[in-house]
């Protein structure tokens, strides 16, 4: 009766069991490299070649896909591979993209105090977006870039 119960009570945990701790109902979803340093991978094991060295702590990437401690990510670039998941963060990120400054404004429109001029390649902190408009931060200035100007804002 004992052993019956407890292959019953293992059996109820199994099904309640999903991978990654149910992640993968959310997928896909923003993350940043959360070191200074993380191998991408092309499998997901340590055992697999790197592929590319990332060394920019707070670089945004796209969660594709969970399996066990690693995560299949797409870079800005459009590069996919794994990284361990210990290596990343939930903490939203984003990077300037485009041609030309992106401008950080004061408020969430055009019209809005000029604060600082930004290079494609700036990484920051990603606050609110609305009305494609996006808090932004780098270090300690902050202002509203828009949107379409910045990788990591709108739908994963």
């Amino acid at each position: 009766m004992l052993k019956r119960a407890a292959m019953l009570a293992a059996g109820v945990a199994l099904l309640g069991a999903t991978p990654a701790g149910g992640q993968n109902s959310d997928l896909p979803y923003w993350a940043t490299v959360d070191v200074t340093e993380a191998n991408m991978r092309v499998g997901p094991s340590q055992e697999y070649r790197i592929d590319w060295v990332y060394k920019r702590k707070g670089l945004p990437v796209k969660v594709l896909r969970v399996r066990e401690g690693w995560r299949l990510v797409e870079d800005p670039a459009g590069d996919k591979g794994w990284i361990a998941a210990r290596l990343l963060s939930r903490t939203r990120g984003a990077i300037v993209i485009g041609e030309g400054l992106a401008d950080m404004r004061e408020g969430a429109k055009v019209g809005s105090a000029l604060k600082w001029k930004l290079e494609p390649g700036v990484v920051g902190k990603l606050g609110d977006c609305e009305a494609n408009w996006c808090e932004f931060s780098v270090g300690k200035r902050a202002g509203f870039v828009e949107a379409n100007r910045l990788w990591g804002a709108g739908e994963p």
